[in-house]
């Protein structure tokens, strides 16, 4: 349980997005495939007249990451739990901490270079500000309690939690990952990995909550993952201001074309 009730961060005034937003309605991808993907979208839309901001919608098939604040300490099941679980970890360069992925959450990555979005290039604190509150608003929008935002912390929150975890990294000017929504997995793993640092903490000392809930645990209801999809795609539309928004169905490439990745090389983190 949340320690006191946060306030949602406020977002900066929506200057218009230059560009239209792509986005894509997709599946299942393994992590591999969908570092790869990112890799290229990033690589896209850094080019002069690159590719438009695009929008994945997707769900991760069961592993852990682990981005620049976090650590394998983070995560408390043993290697051979883990293994007998079928669930790798691995280590990445977006930000925030640990995060397990699986059925029941939702992913949101956001590809664009800041200044298509109507914000300086160097602007990550803009940027997280207004992702983040999108994030918060679309979960408020299907009427799943009091998604908040944290002034100390990356993520919006929940009373059983984490109920998305924000990772995000900027790379020349171009934004990419971004947030794992917690719709309706099952939180009995999500109970023992630390996703929020235990040494992030409120000012005056107070601890944040550091596990994942999720949205139905906090309502105690059912709640539609297409309801979710369809909430995330209008609220960051609001958000960015962006002129139009045009959906599609699947990923941006086929899957199995899409080269291997190259290392991560990160130059800001949010």
């Amino acid at each position: 349980m949340l320690p006191t009730e946060p306030s949602p961060a406020s977002a900066p005034p929506a200057t218009p997005a230059q560009k239209p937003l792509a986005v894509w309605l997709a599946g299942t991808i393994r992590w591999a495939d969908y570092l790869a993907m990112s890799e290229r979208l990033v690589g896209e839309v850094a080019e002069p007249a690159g590719r438009n901001p695009s929008l994945v919608i997707c769900e991760l098939e069961p592993c852990i990451t682990i981005g620049r604040l976090g650590s394998r300490a983070d995560v408390r099941l043993a290697d051979a739990d883990l293994r007998s679980r079928r669930i790798p970890v691995a280590f990445t360069g977006r930000g925030g901490g640990a995060v397990l992925h699986g059925p029941g959450q939702v992913v949101v990555a956001m590809t664009s270079f800041l200044p298509d979005l109507g914000l300086r290039p160097h602007d990550v604190g803009g940027y997280l500000a207004r992702f983040q509150e999108a994030i918060a608003s679309a979960i408020r929008a299907v009427r799943c309690g009091s998604a908040a935002t944290h002034p100390a912390a990356s993520g919006v929150f929940g009373r059983t939690g984490l109920l998305a975890a924000v990772g995000v990294a900027v790379r020349r000017g171009v934004a990419c990952h971004g947030a794992f929504v917690n719709v309706c997995p099952a939180v009995d793993l999500h109970h023992r990995i630390d996703t929020l640092p235990p040494r992030i903490r409120q000012p005056g000392g107070e601890s944040l909550p550091r596990i994942m809930g999720s949205l139905e645990a906090d309502v105690q209801r059912r709640v539609r993952l297409q309801d979710v999809r369809t909430a995330l795609v209008q609220s960051l539309g609001d958000a960015f201001a962006f002129p139009r928004t045009h959906i599609n169905a699947g990923f941006p490439f086929k899957i199995n074309a899409v080269a291997p990745h190259q290392p991560e090389v990160v130059s800001r983190v949010g």
